[in-house]
């Protein structure tokens, strides 16, 4: 989940521990408000990813914020 105070152009992308981009859930213009957002544990191919440790990074404008999670089957 996210909130945006302003129009902004937003990506949110998985990353696994080597650093390789897994999946790109979000990349597009949004307007203010509030968002939530699913990752189903596929890549970009839609092939299922193994459980462990990824990375999500948020981009907003200016903002930019990354965090670790633990994806478990």
């Amino acid at each position: 989940s996210y909130e945006l105070p302003s129009r902004s152009a937003v990506t949110l992308t998985v990353y696994d521990v080597d650093g390789r981009l897994v999946k790109t859930l979000v990349s597009e213009t949004k307007s203010p408000g509030a968002y939530t957002t699913t990752w189903e544990g596929k890549n970009d191919n839609g092939d299922p990813v193994a459980s462990g440790v990824y990375f999500y990074r948020l981009r907003a404008g200016s903002y930019v914020q990354t965090k670790k999670m633990v994806f478990l089957k």
